[in-house]
């Protein structure tokens, strides 16, 4: 079918964003360091996406243009000593056992890069386990036998879809905290600590999520994505308390993507476990496409415990490479944001009541949200600096698309895992 001229246009602007380099910039002390970010090469001339840090935690990120033949510490320590004023933070503190939990599926390369980063962390007493979810060969189990057998536990789910694989894991887990990542992050050294250390200052904490920021930034792809924010959610640490409701928050909540994403989460194990873990019938791998890790945020708000956002807990995720990529997440996100309503309302039906209350204003702040970055010419990425390219509206169908099925998708993932429990029991009466 021929494209419209629209969509030609798109395509092509598309076609036309450059790459930006990646790199980490240390302000301790009157020496800069800088380093690439992981996996990339050394920095050049040109655009960089820069992390900057003091103290070894990050304090905000800039884009800067290297000229040609200029030193790019030179250049980017002094835009940065101009941007990212002097940073307030006190230690950590002790942080509890903690358990990682990663699933993966047919990933075995990018699975070992992110099991390298995790077992290189300087958290004093962590596990770690990998789920393989549905497996249609013996890679992973045979690299975690090869190469990691002494270090990381695996088990194998064969129920299909990323909620599935956790749950498994949350079964197998010791710590008094569990995080979940994915397998196509780096976590930074301090991850695990300044993910899980809050828990032990707050004993009303159940969850805890951490910054996401692009491990490369290669394609025309994962610039885009980049630039309208990608994962991230700032540089402010932030708790979130049902007891008092936040007010820039109208539909709070039920606005679980405004907390983090499932790539950078920990819970407190038994707060978890009580509100039944994630609901088997949301995330990737299944019908309703995701949504698993928004389900579980506002399961532990509802049961009246805090969620803390730290911007000191950092993972680099590798963001998806191509167009036909942007087109399967744009509509995976909008029909995960609707499954996982759909599936908290069904578990927690007395949530409705709160929910109706607070839709008329929680869509008139969207409204006004969208008419704001419509006239600032396709939105501004606030804190998170990568130059701003226009929004393909091709994605933004494709998610309104997505939201329009997410109820339905939840509902035929909920069949297909009554499907399956049937045919397991028929298998085990044999």
């Amino acid at each position: 079918m021929a494209r419209s001229a629209r969509a030609q246009e798109e395509i092509r602007r598309f076609l036309d964003i450059g790459a930006v380099q990646v790199a980490e910039l240390d302000l301790d002390g009157d020496e800069a360091v800088l380093r690439p970010g992981p996996g990339s090469p050394p920095v050049t001339h040109g655009e960089v996406f820069v992390l900057v840090r003091r103290g070894g935690r990050p304090v905000g990120t800039l884009l800067g243009r290297v000229p040609e033949g200029a030193d790019p510490r030179t250049v980017l320590a002094e835009r940065a000593r101009a941007e990212c004023g002097p940073a307030v933070f006190g230690e950590p503190g002790e942080p509890p056992f903690t358990s990682v939990v990663v699933a993966t599926r047919e990933r075995a390369g990018q699975l070992a890069r992110a099991l390298d980063s995790l077992l290189a962390q300087d958290h004093p007493r962590f596990e770690i386990v990998v789920v393989d979810n549905a497996p249609v060969t013996s890679e992973t189990r045979e690299l975690i036998e090869r190469k990691y057998a002494e270090r990381v536990r695996y088990v194998c789910e064969p129920v299909p879809g990323l909620a599935a694989a956790h749950n498994a894991g949350l079964d197998a887990v010791g710590g008094e905290v569990v995080a979940f990542t994915d397998d196509d992050v780096v976590a930074d050294p301090r991850w695990l600590t300044e993910l899980s250390a809050p828990f032990a200052a707050d004993a009303g904490l159940g969850c805890c999520t951490g910054l996401i920021l692009p491990a490369r930034l290669t394609t025309p792809a994962q610039v885009l994505l980049e630039s309208h924010g990608g994962f991230a959610k700032g540089f402010t640490p932030r708790t979130y308390d049902p007891a008092h409701p936040p007010g820039d928050e109208p539909l709070f909540p039920f606005t679980a993507g405004r907390f983090g994403s499932g790539a950078n989460m920990a819970f407190r194990t038994a707060v978890l476990r009580s509100v039944g873990g994630f609901d088997p019938a949301t995330g990737a791998g299944t019908a309703a496409r995701g949504g698993d890790d928004l389900y579980g945020f506002v399961r532990v708000l509802a049961q009246g415990h805090r969620l803390r956002y730290t911007p000191y807990a950092l993972v680099w995720h590798h963001h998806r490479e191509t167009w036909r990529d942007l087109e399967t997440q744009a509509y995976g996100y909008g029909a995960g944001l609707t499954a996982y309503l759909t599936a908290v309302l069904v578990n927690r039906p007395a949530l409705l009541p709160a929910f109706l209350a607070r839709l008329p204003r929680g869509l008139a702040h969207a409204r006004a949200l969208t008419a704001v970055r419509e006239a600032e010419g396709g939105g501004t990425p606030g804190d998170h600096d990568v130059r701003t390219h226009p929004w393909p509206r091709r994605l933004s169908r494709l998610q309104r698309r997505g939201m329009l099925y997410g109820p339905a998708g939840y509902v035929k993932a909920r069949r297909a895992l009554r499907a399956t429990a049937r045919y397991e029991t028929a298998r085990g009466a044999r």
